[in-house]
């Protein structure tokens, strides 16, 4: 039995050091409202420079060029409270996250009614609404996706995604 235990957390700890996905959460209380969103967070791993282009990592998704914007799972919005996101009206409730990469340096945030799903179903007729990212590169590779929410007072916040060599800006407001 004891052998049996041993192999089993090899088998998970080799698992985690071979660059799975994990998963994360990014969570904020803007406007006093709590704004959440889960999502499995990929590692570079030496792909630097082959990761967003159209014979990337990610164009080669069934989806490119929308992209499920992390690993596995679709990633997950849930809002306490309606919101606006650019100029983009979401009810409270759950939602995934997409991002149009046609233009690597362009992002569009795209939020989509369908949830639950795997990272490559997507279906264009779900779609809520696009919003224009503000495109930045952070100071230094980000090895790990990361999503970070910001309340900045008064009801407003910002929504960043960055992945590589790459960050996209949205702003957000709680109505």
């Amino acid at each position: 039995m004891k052998a049996i235990l041993v192999c089993g957390a090899m088998v998970v700890a080799a698992s985690v050091a071979f660059g799975q996905s994990p998963a994360a959460t990014e969570t904020a209380t803007i406007g006093g409202k709590k704004i959440e969103i889960k999502y499995s967070s990929p590692r570079v791993n030496n792909r630097a420079g082959k990761i967003f282009a159209k014979d990337g990592l990610i164009g080669h998704d069934g989806t490119y060029p929308v992209w499920r914007a992390g690993a596995n799972s679709a990633t997950a919005l849930h809002a306490d409270a309606d919101l606006t996101i650019g100029a983009l009206a979401v009810p409270k409730g759950d939602y995934t996250l997409f991002v149009d990469i046609s233009d690597p340096d362009q992002w569009q945030l795209i939020v989509n009614k369908q949830t639950g799903q795997w990272g490559l179903t997507y279906n264009k007729a779900q779609d809520l609404g696009r919003v224009k990212m503000t495109m930045g590169k952070p100071p230094a590779t980000v090895e790990n996706l990361k999503y970070t929410l910001t309340d900045l007072g008064g009801g407003k916040g910002k929504l960043a995604l960055a992945w590589e060599t790459h960050e996209g800006v949205v702003q957000l407001a709680v109505k």
